[in-house]
């Protein structure tokens, strides 16, 4: 489907409709306050009851198959060493030069020029949800665009879609349709605030001074593309300027980041739109008024939705925290989200990435849910659209986990404190440092019929878990059960005045992480 890019029939198409669609809705309920919009609970029951959630940072960066998904940022970067001022030289440095010698210079092969090559000609959406499903996902959605403007939906504001040029399919809403029938919610992230170009004419010296404490790492630090003259990240063309955000910014704002979302909100009727970092950049008029016409067209569904935010990008009246990367170190009465990646470093794929083990990955989800948090995994998918057998093996090994042990996990709560154990976070928030657990280290959930508590990891030792102690003053019950969700496995169980304590069979298999039920 090749289409014509004609941007002042569209932009007059999007306003006419978005016009017609809020002045025809005279019964709308939300309005663009913080005041209206705080009306509407930020996490549903349905979110707090998931727990597991699958996305997949997947685009034309992914052709490259080199350092992250930010090449289509770093490719235009040929610092030498003596040039680069941060603590980490290496990977971005010599980026171009790589670049000229896989490609070209990038001032003759660009980043617009690598999306012929996205074909996807591997994905198969009822293989990916199918997968997301035996992983134990509640919920699962793509990377609707990230900071590089592409559109992984069937697009009529931008003609950088996956419709028009690349894999010529709508990867969203195929996926959409095999999650539904799978009664997977659909989630659709947003990265694209920073895809405005806001360095227009400065030098590399200009664009740094705004930032001056920071190092050459973050050059034009609040625009994906750095403004190269004489390439096309500076181009005015009518069509590459919608990739590489060369707009107005009163335009872009709401042509682009507005219109977008809409188109998305409208053709696929998502349960949750997730943002990452910039939030903050786009006026809040614009952020709330995105979020009262999600929240009202979700009136109109008869759906319970959801947004999401980082740091202090929208407040947490009508939207979810998430830690990139990290968590909390504490029990909060706020439910949250982490968003973490099932590889060590790239959220997409390159070359040689090393995947995490699968025992990381589940004490890291369980630890979460402790909390009152859930968990949102990526994984990186190839461009051809297979997604790594290695990866696949983590998504199995979790989901064989949940399969056995979900009811300590799915619909519960938090309990009066998240766990005891010798392991401890340095802190918690965003890009936390990760911590071996030990089958000493116990977090507790609860249901309203049980309590739970899981080990991390298979305690061949009698188990001594001191809050569940008979009479503390936590308040615990007397229990008469004690039982193992894998089995009839528990050799021995006493609840004593200082603490409870449990004893497998010597033939108890093993598990990364075992869940006990007490009633």
């Amino acid at each position: 489907m090749i289409r014509q890019f004609i941007y002042s029939v569209l932009v007059v198409s999007l306003i006419a409709s978005c016009s017609t669609k809020t002045d025809s809705t005279s019964k709308e309920t939300y309005q663009p306050t913080e005041k209206s919009l705080a009306t509407h609970y930020a996490a549903p029951d349905w979110f707090r009851d998931a727990k597991l959630g699958i996305y997949f940072t997947w685009g034309p960066y992914t052709v490259a198959a080199k350092t992250n998904e930010w090449y289509p940022r770093w490719m235009h970067f040929g610092l030498n060493k003596e040039d680069w001022q941060g603590d980490k030289p290496g990977y971005h440095i010599d980026l171009k030069q790589w670049h000229s010698q896989r490609f070209a210079q990038p001032s003759e092969f660009a980043y617009h020029d690598m999306i012929e090559q996205f074909t996807a000609e591997h994905f198969n959406a009822d293989e990916w949800a199918e997968l997301f499903e035996r992983a134990g996902a509640k919920f699962a959605g793509p990377v609707a665009m990230h900071h590089d403007g592409y559109a992984l939906w069937d697009s009529d504001i931008t003609p950088w879609n996956v419709a028009d040029i690349g894999p010529k399919r709508d990867i969203t809403g195929e996926l959409a349709n095999a999650l539904r029938q799978r009664d997977i919610k659909l989630i659709t992230t947003f990265h694209h605030a920073r895809n405005l170009q806001r360095y227009k004419g400065q030098t590399l010296q200009q664009a740094k001074q705004r930032y001056g404490h920071l190092d050459m790492y973050h050059f034009f630090w609040n625009s994906h593309f750095p403004w190269v003259e004489g390439l096309a990240t500076s181009s005015e063309d009518e069509k590459l300027k919608w990739l590489y955000g060369n707009v107005p910014e009163a335009e872009w704002l709401d042509t682009f980041w507005l219109g977008t979302l809409k188109e998305v909100i409208n053709k696929y009727q998502p349960d949750m739109i997730w943002f990452d970092t910039w939030l903050d950049l786009i006026p809040q008029q614009q952020r709330y008024e995105f979020a009262a016409y999600y929240l009202n067209q979700a009136q109109t569904w008869g759906k319970e939705v959801m947004m999401t935010h980082k740091d202090m990008d929208m407040p947490e009246t009508f939207s979810v925290e998430d830690f990139e990367q990290g968590r909390r170190d504490k029990l909060t009465g706020a439910p949250w989200l982490t968003d973490d990646t099932i590889t060590k470093w790239s959220w997409s794929y390159v070359e040689g990435i090393e995947v995490k083990p699968a025992a990381w990955v589940i004490h890291d989800f369980i630890d979460i849910v402790s909390k009152n948090g859930q968990l949102l995994l990526n994984v990186s998918p190839k461009s051809d659209g297979t997604i790594p057998q290695d990866q696949k093996e983590v998504l199995y090994e979790l989901g064989d986990w949940l399969a056995v042990n979900g009811e300590a996990i799915y619909n519960t709560r938090p309990w009066k404190i998240y766990g005891e154990g010798p392991t401890q976070m340095e802190s918690g928030g965003h890009f936390t440092k990760h911590v071996d657990y030990t089958a000493n280290d116990i977090r507790f959930t609860q249901s309203k019929n049980a309590l739970y508590a899981i080990a991390l990891g298979t305690p061949r030792k009698p188990l001594k878990i001191l809050a569940l102690a008979k009479n503390n003053s936590i308040g615990v019950a007397n229990f008469s059960k004690v039982s193992s969700l894998n089995g009839d496995y528990i050799k021995s169980w006493q609840q004593k005045a200082d603490a409870l304590y449990i004893e497998l069979t010597a033939d108890a298999p093993e598990q990364i992480a075992y869940a006990f039920k007490f009633e």
